[in-house]
């Protein structure tokens, strides 16, 4: 077995696919490097990102596969799921073995779970549309903190950069520590780095003096809008999860609902 250890950008899993071919290995397993645990009966083949390589297996893709196809492998890929990596290889390892398109032969483990895991990024970026809430902060930025169970800000920048194509925006995922930043330009990676005691969940230190008035309105609002008689806890849930509350201005302290 060959361990083909990459740095965990989708740039350079498609290296290592290439690098796969390349060197011809016969049994591989593509292992992202803060993963990879050395092993006296594996060899090792480190793989440094190169965008030629990349472009050349996505271009290839592209003439076996839908758009769409190609989409969900870049989906699944977020996900983060142990052993994506390997289930994307076996995948495009059946795209290109085929003169036909494989995307709908479900009957194949890969293409299924590729489908499978694709949908439920898909879902997440969805919610992340919906639950994210901007807070004005001191410098008349824009700031929204998430924690999404999937790599999804990557898919939801567009959504952003189009609706709030005249404001200054930054949203932040505390469980991976980056963010990405609009300058009423375009839109750009950035990475924090936090002392011990600092907090990225609470962003009211930093509150533009307006804001708490507009949190404030924002949860009398919601209150107003709820219908006590119609309250439905399980229905609530099941469409805004838990997990999601401590984000939402309508959820803290103050708010009545729930």
């Amino acid at each position: 077995m060959t361990n083909i250890i990459y740095d965990g950008s989708f740039e350079g899993l498609l290296t290592a696919v290439f690098e796969a071919y390349e060197y011809k290995f016969e049994q591989v397993k593509i292992v992202l490097q803060k993963h990879f645990q050395p092993s006296p009966f594996d060899k090792e083949h480190r793989c440094i990102t190169d965008e030629r390589k990349a472009e050349r297996v996505w271009k290839g893709l592209k003439q076996k596969l839908s758009a769409a196809a190609c989409a969900q492998l870049y989906k699944a890929f977020l996900s983060e799921d142990a052993g994506i990596e390997n289930t994307l290889l076996q995948y495009i390892q059946h795209a290109f073995s085929h003169p036909q398109s494989i995307e709908s032969d479900f009957s194949h483990p890969a293409v299924l779970l590729v489908s499978r895991t694709a949908k439920k990024v898909y879902r997440e970026k969805h919610r992340m549309e919906a639950f994210i809430r901007f807070q004005l902060v001191k410098d008349n930025l824009y700031y929204a903190i998430c924690q999404p169970d999937f790599n999804v800000l990557p898919l939801i920048e567009k959504h952003f950069k189009d609706r709030y194509a005249d404001q200054r925006w930054l949203i932040f995922d505390s469980y991976r520590k980056y963010g990405i930043y609009y300058d009423l330009t375009e839109v750009n990676n950035v990475e924090f780095t936090f002392s011990e005691d600092s907090s990225t969940d609470d962003a009211s230190s930093a509150w533009h003096e307006s804001e708490e008035m507009y949190q404030v309105l924002w949860q009398q609002y919601f209150s107003s809008v709820n219908i006590a008689a119609r309250k439905n806890t399980k229905l609530h849930v099941q469409h805004m999860p838990k997990r999601y509350w401590k984000y939402l201005p309508e959820k803290k302290a103050g708010s009545k609902d729930f």
